[in-house]
């Protein structure tokens, strides 16, 4: 695997675990909490740094796994 499809993979690997994350901790804002122009069903605090440093090191896992099974030719991605 070159060095542009390995980033290729990493960024769609990426993109997917990111949309995994987002729900994690999400508690939604009271009643209370709710100003004009805000839906209720927001985050009250969503915590988006933490999700993507979350998501990178699992992003980093996964691409890990991905290249050891492609390179050792367990399954082969040519004919």
């Amino acid at each position: 695997m070159g060095w542009v499809t390995g980033i290729a993979v990493y960024v769609v690997i990426w993109w997917i675990v990111i949309f995994m994350v987002l729900p994690w901790g999400v508690h939604t804002i009271g009643e209370q909490d709710i100003v004009k122009g805000h839906a209720s069903s927001a985050p009250k605090r969503p915590r988006l740094l933490r999700k993507m440093a979350a998501t990178t090191v699992v992003a980093a896992i996964v691409w890990t796994a991905f290249y050891l099974i492609a390179e050792s030719g367990v399954i082969s991605f040519r004919e």
